[in-house]
Order: structure tokens, then sequence, then C-alpha cells
């Protein structure tokens, strides 16, 4: 069993409301100086298995197809 973890967050320059939500809900809670905050998204995966290099091939794949939007989203891919 392979475990993986894939973290996809927005492109450099793309807007992110739910960030600057996330940061002026910060400020009214009395944390100050965040600022910038961006949202991303974790995905946790176990795949059966045990070659690294296929598991990788294989969620490269799933990120393109689903996991992520590559238009406005980066990926990165970690295995355990």
């Amino acid at each position: 069993m392979i475990k993986a973890r894939v973290t996809v967050t927005l492109k450099n320059g793309v807007l992110d409301p739910q960030g600057k939500a996330i940061e002026g809900a910060l400020s009214a809670l009395g944390f100050e100086g965040v600022d910038h905050v961006r949202q991303g998204k974790v995905f946790d995966l176990e795949l059966e298995g045990t070659d690294k290099t296929k598991a990788e091939a294989e969620l490269k794949a799933m990120c393109e197809k689903l996991l992520a939007n590559t238009v406005i989203e980066n990926y990165t891919i970690s295995i355990a």
C-alpha cells in the first residue's frame, strides 16, 4: 500500500475570495498582522501496490483529470 498526499493551491495572480474571507475573519477574531491568506485543498490517498513510480504517474493523471483545475491551480504530490 502506498500513501500519498496531493496538495492543490491556486496559481499566483488568481483571485482567492475564500482566502480573503478567511483573512477578514481572522482579523475580526483579533488575529492581527495576517496578510495574503490563500486557501487550497489536500487529498490523502492510499493506492494498492508498491511501485512508487507507477503511483506517481497515476497520481499525476488523477490531478490532471479531476483533482486540480490546471488552468488556475497548481498541485504537488508527496508519496510517503
